[in-house]
């Protein structure tokens, strides 16, 4: 995955009325903590930094005071409402290092007729080079029928990442459709409704 290059500067204010005010300016405040450093405070543009952190692990490459900085996006904290990013923490990793991510794991292609899945895990702990981490892990479904399971261990991973999470874990379950009739669909609805009137 490519490096996204950002400018930051180093902050001083504290408290939600600082965050407030670098929002209105469009900034986004944030926190770069790691390798036993003292965490260092900084304000991020709020538009770029938006769209970097739109992909999984996001890798980002911090100009502060014209020295880099590699940080991985490790938590992104948002307003409930408005959805808009109001704090970043950062890790600080370095070249070659290895480090910890959960991959979001992206279902492709489509069931045999007459078939469901059930996805067990949409995530999937994995071990890799902070500058090469993938942002997701691609896994078809094409064509599968009733009782065929997906693991972990089936997995297709990329190179140099190694799998965290057991290998037995159940990822995808496929089994068959399960058709409702017309008249237990209504029957159901009127049970439903019955019930609702009793306890109203």
């Amino acid at each position: 995955m490519a490096e996204q290059k950002l400018a930051a500067e180093v902050r001083t204010e504290f408290g939600k009325g600082f965050a407030r005010r670098a929002r209105m300016e469009g900034l986004i405040p944030a926190v770069i903590y790691g390798h036993g450093a003292e965490p260092m405070h900084i304000t991020l543009p709020a538009k770029s930094t938006t769209l970097a952190v739109r992909v999984a692990n996001a890798l980002l490459t911090l100009d502060i005071n014209g020295e880099q900085h590699l940080a991985l996006v490790k938590d992104i904290q948002r307003n409930p409402i408005k959805q808009i990013i109001e704090h970043l923490d950062l890790l600080t990793v370095r070249l070659g290092e290895k480090v910890t991510v959960d991959v979001p794991v992206h279902l492709t292609g489509e069931l045999a007729p007459g078939n469901v899945y059930n996805q067990e895990m949409t995530t999937v702990s994995l071990e890799a080079e902070a500058t090469h981490l993938p942002t997701a892990i691609e896994v078809s479904i094409e064509g599968r029928t009733a009782g065929e399971h997906i693991h972990a261990s089936d997995l297709v991973l990329p190179g140099g990442s190694v799998l965290l999470a057991d290998a037995e874990a159940l990822v995808v379950h496929i089994s068959e459709a399960t058709e409702v009739s017309e008249e237990e669909a209504s029957a159901e609805t009127t049970e439903g409704s019955s019930v609702s009137t009793e306890t109203a």
